[in-house]
């Protein structure tokens, strides 16, 4: 597992991570600028220090030699310079955060962790640290600026859920980013993931590969996507780790996977939402496509959705929202569009549902559309019975 030892040139940020700066930037070009500008005063770095010595036992190199040697082994793998001070804080719950300064390092313990931890494993917490550090400090700081941008987002009052949804995704793709500065700096990848497991249990004693192996387990029986708020589980991370340090394949489709899931309508975040509206204009591209159901009272129906529709619109069809790339609410959505371009032109109503029934046919969701007929169309059972033969006997999508 070892074999491949990635160093610090390899610490790159996750595709994610590059994915919500580009959406920040192009959406939200003033915002961006104001965050861009907000630096820390000399008043403000001195008012940190005075309460990070008044809350915490800093850690001098003098007493504490060992402890600043891991850390200075952890600094020179990942490429980290300037001054480093570490601190000890009350809490009985083994931890580690840093205090982002630029230029400087500031890491917080908390709990037992020089007691519990192996010089190694010391290490590899360091280098999680540091790792976030590198990455609030490279490119301009726009991945600082980015993290800014949405945690103010969550502070403003009538924030929504896509804000929310983006900021959640974006720690959990920090935190994997973070893991593997962690097995960097401890030059394997055991350290990191016992480091890992002896933070969330409090054992004293763990064996990497036994958990890894744990961790391939539990992914076999759970096929959900991570619910969690800042850190992703920890047997998704240890996988995670352990998938990067190999250089598996297709690792990012798979952090996708585990950390997004299927888009849902209820959790999107504020790239996807972009990306739905995208395969929204297709999809309606091909549900009109062959048919001459573009009428005047369709394409005003689509104007007021896409302002900017064109004739041409590329078609996407409804391969592209199969099961593991959209749930039920997405389906169900679909249904609810083809229906009000259905209802658009009562000239063409039969055929514009037939229609309709022929591509909920295959997006799987036929049976859905039968109550979108029945609320919205007013459709009887008798009415569905004979629409649900026509659909079957016709057959084309």
């Amino acid at each position: 597992m070892d074999s491949y030892a990635p160093d610090r040139g390899a610490l790159v940020p996750l595709a994610y991570h590059a994915k919500v700066v580009d959406y920040l930037r192009r959406h939200e070009p003033e915002v961006w600028r104001w965050a861009s500008a907000r630096t820390g005063s000399v008043e403000q770095r001195e008012e940190l220090r005075s309460m990070l010595l008044r809350d915490t036992y800093r850690l001098d190199a003098d007493a504490h030699a060992e402890v600043h040697a891991a850390l200075e082994h952890a600094m020179k793998r990942l490429g980290v310079e300037g001054r480093a001070t570490l601190y000890q804080s009350s809490g009985q719950e083994m931890n580690a955060s840093l205090i982002y300064v630029p230029d400087e390092v500031h890491i917080i313990l908390q709990g037992p962790l020089l007691e519990r931890l192996s010089t190694e494993e010391l290490m590899a917490v360091f280098g999680h640290e540091l790792a976030h550090h590198l990455l609030w400090s490279r490119d301009d700081g726009q991945f600082l600026v980015a993290d800014r941008i949405l945690n103010d987002a969550l502070a403003a009052p009538g924030n929504s859920s896509s804000h929310r949804e983006t900021y959640r995704r974006y720690a959990l793709h920090t935190e994997l980013f973070a893991d593997r500065g962690g097995a960097v700096a401890a030059g394997a990848v055991a350290p990191a993931v016992s480091t890992l497991v002896k933070i969330q249990t409090g054992i004293n004693s763990v064996d990497a590969a036994a958990y890894l192996r744990q961790a391939s387990e539990i992914e076999s029986h759970e096929a959900k996507a991570s619910a969690a708020h800042t850190h992703p589980e920890t047997f998704i991370r240890a996988r995670a780790l352990a998938l990067w340090w190999e250089q598996a394949e297709n690792l990012d489709s798979w952090i996708e996977t585990r950390l997004h899931g299927p888009l849902g309508l209820e959790r999107l975040d504020l790239p996807e939402q972009e990306r739905l509206q995208q395969l929204t204009r297709g999809f309606l591209a091909h549900y009109l496509a062959g048919t001459p159901l573009a009428s005047d009272g369709v394409q005003a129906q689509l104007r007021m959705l896409f302002p900017d529709w064109q004739d041409d619109e590329p078609a996407i069809g409804p391969e592209a929202f199969a099961g593991d790339v959209a749930d039920e609410s997405i389906r169900d959505y679909l249904n609810a569009l083809m229906m009000d371009l259905a209802l658009a032109d009562p000239d063409q109503q039969d055929a514009a549902l037939l229609r309709a029934g022929h591509v909920a046919r295959a997006l799987g969701s036929l049976d859905a559309l039968q109550t979108n007929l029945r609320r919205d169309a007013g459709f009887s059972k008798c009415d569905l019975e004979r629409f649900c033969r026509q659909v079957a006997g016709e057959g084309r999508v």
